[in-house]
């Protein structure tokens, strides 16, 4: 009667072990999200100056509450 007991307490308290996740699978996931956020990282902080893609204001109005949330100066 205790074993069982015993028993139920262990596999009840038993977790599975989590699913191997291979490296080949994750790279080319990991170096997609980096490439975006290097580009989203240059919009708010670079655009707009002497390196800028687009001409005019625009990019720095969509994105000017950004630049001051990651601490770029602006005006």
């Amino acid at each position: 009667m205790a074993d069982a007991v015993v028993n139920a307490a262990v596999s009840a308290t038993s977790a599975p072990a989590p699913a191997a996740l291979p490296v080949r699978a994750v790279l080319p996931w990991a170096v997609f999200v980096g490439l975006l956020a290097l580009i989203a990282l240059y919009f708010v902080g670079a655009e707009q100056g002497a390196t800028s893609v687009f001409a005019g204001t625009d990019v720095h109005e969509w994105v000017h509450d950004g630049r001051h949330l990651l601490g770029f100066p602006c005006h």
